[in-house]
């Protein structure tokens, strides 16, 4: 009967854990006794708490938002949610084949086979075109320095650190070269939704009065039952309150009521706020406002229902909003070519619903394997890039062909990825592309420049017009130019 405190990896199946108001879920199990809502967007991407009883099951990671729960351990530490994660995170990132330039390809070739030339000019024409030694020599050095391979090597990594420091003075981010050139290969590009579409955190998005109530009146019943509660609908409703100048009245007799909702008395009144289920079952009667909670609940929004006195006084509707920049965000990837879709864990109304609204494709209710299977499926028809934020996103992110992470996502998805949006743009992924294609023009534009200018002084030293002094100013000049071009990605601006 008594309570101690162990470590999480100690647990073992058929434990039973007290997991209080406030704590994050220590292991996969099943309620035994208690009620409470539970955020799992951590894990699932499921972006308002949901109401969890007893026989059903909870998962590592979430957390618990109101009422005391006793769960018995279903796995080990080894095989829980978190663990799986983190195994599917290893699986995929060992996966990856790294990236082969071309330019790599082509240098381990490049010096073999200059030095081979060279050494036919110095040795064949003597005998074939009638050179003297003299001659066949010097020009050979001159062709053996005009191989030298300087600006070919310089031109890569001199793009690629220009490309690499303008992105970071904008907050763009990239782990290296070979994540900058493969964003901008990118055919499709896979968000997350909640804490990377949207805020991360429910907001009122609708304030329904009944008659003879005002919003200002419904607000300040709603906010003065809510008011000190850490569950994300009621910091919502507060701060809604707050924002429009409503004053929070003083209030007694608050109670939770596990998985339904709050209770208090406001001004003599006596205040709950809940579910539409929680109110039916007072006895409530919405009356005309039922058809407005259908509407809501279809527009994939959390309506919640106030009662004063067992009357209805009005509904609210709250809802994880987009970020105010992302249906430019996505419009901006379109425009350049890529098509965008939302893998989120969310249930599939809203979903939909938020999809809609930014005009991009979704898939729903993914956990993170269905999330792996869906970026593998998505990477058949061409390179893929995924956006997300949370734990759950994580082994999408190390399996698609490159990862982006929010700025302020977690560690788990900023280690996992291969670079990082700071500031939490959704714009921002538009001009990771951006700078990434301009940086690949830069290198096809420097080894163009490198070989070329090479080749047009072998064949002008091999004619007898040029010599090795020229060779020397043609070899050091193709670095400076090179070097230049490269410079000029510090410059580099996203476009409007």
């Amino acid at each position: 009967g008594s309570t101690e405190e162990v470590p999480s990896d100690q647990l073992s199946v058929g434990d039973l854990v007290l997991v209080r108001p406030g704590d994050r879920v220590p292991c996969d199990g099943t309620i035994e006794e208690g009620r409470s809502a539970l955020d799992e967007s951590p894990v699932t991407g499921e972006s308002i708490p949901v109401s969890r009883g007893p026989g059903e099951a909870v998962v590592a990671g979430s957390i618990n938002a109101d009422g005391a729960l006793r769960v018995r351990v279903t796995r080990a530490a080894t095989d829980n949610t978190i663990a799986r994660i983190i195994r599917m995170v290893e699986e995929a990132t060992a996966s990856r084949a790294p990236t082969q330039r071309f330019i790599e390809r082509f240098s381990t070739w490049w010096t073999p086979g200059a030095m081979l030339v060279s050494a036919l000019v110095i040795l064949v024409p003597p005998f074939l075109l009638g050179w003297d030694w003299w001659t066949s020599v010097y020009r050979g050095l001159a062709v053996l320095l005009i191989a030298c391979p300087c600006a070919l090597v310089i031109s890569v990594p001199a793009a690629m650190a220009s490309g690499l420091s303008a992105g970071a003075r904008r907050g763009l981010l990239i782990k290296g070269g070979a994540a900058l050139e493969e964003i901008g290969a990118a055919k499709t590009v896979a968000f997350d939704k909640t804490g990377t579409l949207t805020e991360g955190h429910p907001k009122v998005t609708d304030i329904l009065p009944a008659q003879g109530t005002s919003e200002s009146d419904l607000l300040t019943l709603a906010a003065g039952v809510e008011q000190g509660s850490s569950h994300p609908l009621a910091k919502a409703v507060v701060a809604a309150a707050e924002a429009r100048g409503v004053a929070t009245p003083p209030v007694s007799d608050q109670a939770a009521v596990p998985g339904k909702g709050v209770t208090a008395t406001v001004d003599g009144r006596k205040v709950s706020v809940g579910s539409p289920r929680h109110a039916a079952e007072a006895g409530a009667q919405l009356g005309g406002l039922a058809e407005a909670v259908t509407r809501l609940e279809n527009e994939g929004k959390t309506a919640v229902v106030i009662l004063a006195d067992g009357t209805v006084a009005g509904v609210l509707a709250l809802r994880d909003e987009p970020r105010g920049d992302a249906a430019e965000g996505i419009a901006a990837l379109s425009r350049i070519g890529i098509r965008s879709v939302m893998l989120t864990g969310d249930n599939a109304r809203t979903g939909a619903a938020i999809a809609k609204g930014l005009g991009l494709d979704v898939k729903a209710e993914l956990l993170p394997d269905d999330k792996l299977r869906e970026i593998g499926a998505l990477r058949s028809s061409g390179s893929v890039a995924m956006v997300g934020d949370g734990i759950n996103d994580a082994p999408a992110l190390a399996a698609a062909s490159v990862g982006v992470a929010m700025g302020g996502g977690t560690d788990v998805a900023l280690e996992t990825a291969d670079a990082a949006v700071l500031k939490d743009r959704v714009t921002g992924v538009s001009e990771l592309v951006s700078l990434s294609r301009s940086t690949m023009a830069n290198v096809k534009a420097n080894v163009a420049i490198a070989v070329g200018l090479k080749a047009v002084f072998l064949v002008t030293t091999l004619m007898g017009v040029t010599g090795l002094w020229p060779a020397i100013i043609a070899d050091t000049g193709a670095t400076v130019l090179v070097t230049l071009n490269a410079l000029r990605l510090l410059a580099w601006k996203p476009s409007a």
